[in-house]
């Protein structure tokens, strides 16, 4: 296929769309949330507050890392030493503001890990429905599940989030993606999402491929989201048919690249954070060209979080 032209433009914008939070977190709006002296987030101030409220969790101290001005952090109390007391002692601050203050709309007793990297153990582990509000990394698998026709065009599967959905609400998607849990394996999770979300059979979602990542720093009414996107790429069959599985999506299409970039570069029909994987792809793929105006910025945007 010839490089899609004309849409540079369009992706920095929804580049930078997604990356709202960028600003509030370099004028030091935020507090710096920490356990066992790893830096693992940053909390608003209001949300800060509420949890000093239990004194015997939530503790603030100041910064001692050298070029830190005294800035103040929030920390755990030091008798929650181990992963399971950290984790214990949050979950019972966060249902007592679910139950008394009815915080945390769209509880999924599903729990993230808080982790200074991919690769590092947990310092604790929290209700997903909580973690933007303590600005942590989360992680997800995002799959481009893509066709190839006999003249070598590619289509892509194009998913439309149920209008019931809490969050993103008849948004266009990716065929299959899901947060990072944990306990389980990237790959894993990538075949559970694929069954569970498109009826994607195990034998085909083990053809799933890693391919890198992107990054970003959204900020909305919660919280910070400086999350991180893990990219797969799936080429199905010509017959396959994806079918929705868990009542989470309304419909699936298959698209023209072209089509898919328009939407992208002249829309926000897309879910924000897919705009940033489908870049990617197109990148990846030699669908946009290097000469065209815009373009080293573009690539750099996809992963603007990294530095975190």
């Amino acid at each position: 296929m010839q490089p899609l032209t004309g849409h540079i433009p369009g992706f920095l914008q929804r580049i930078a769309e997604v990356n709202n939070g960028l600003e509030d977190l370099t004028a030091c709006q935020l507090v710096p949330f920490q356990a066992d002296g790893q830096r693992l987030g940053y909390l608003k101030q209001d949300f800060m507050q509420k949890l000093l409220q239990f004194p015997t969790v939530f503790v603030l101290q100041q910064q001692q890392a050298a070029g830190s001005s005294g800035r103040q952090v929030l920390t755990l109390a030091a008798e929650h030493a181990t992963m399971q007391q950290r984790s214990n002692a949050v979950a019972g601050v966060l249902e007592s503001l679910r139950k008394e203050q009815g915080m945390f709309s769209g509880w999924r007793d599903e729990l993230y890990p808080v982790t200074a990297a991919l690769d590092a153990p947990p310092a604790l582990l929290v209700e997903r429905a909580a973690a933007p509000l303590f600005g942590i990394r989360a992680y997800g698998v995002h799959v481009n599940g893509y066709v190839v026709g006999a003249d070598g065009s590619k289509k892509l599967w194009v998913a439309r989030r149920s209008k019931s959905k809490q969050t993103w609400p008849g948004k266009l998607d990716h065929i299959v993606a899901g947060g990072q849990p944990y306990g389980l394996s990237c790959a894993a999770n990538v075949a559970k999402e694929c069954w569970e979300e498109a009826g994607i059979p195990a034998e085909l979602a083990a053809a799933a491929a890693p391919v890198g990542f992107v990054s970003y720093v959204s900020m909305s009414e919660e919280g910070l989201k400086p999350d991180v996107l893990l990219c797969y790429d799936l080429q199905l069959p010509q017959d396959f048919v994806p079918q929705p599985q868990d009542g989470e999506v309304e419909e699936f299409m298959l698209w023209d690249l072209e089509k898919v970039a328009a939407t992208i570069s002249s829309s926000t029909e897309y879910k924000p954070n897919c705009c940033l994987v489908i870049i990617d792809f197109l990148v990846r793929h030699g669908l946009v060209a290097p000469e065209e105006a815009g373009y080293l910025r573009m690539v750099r945007g996809l992963h603007a979080g990294d530095p975190l």
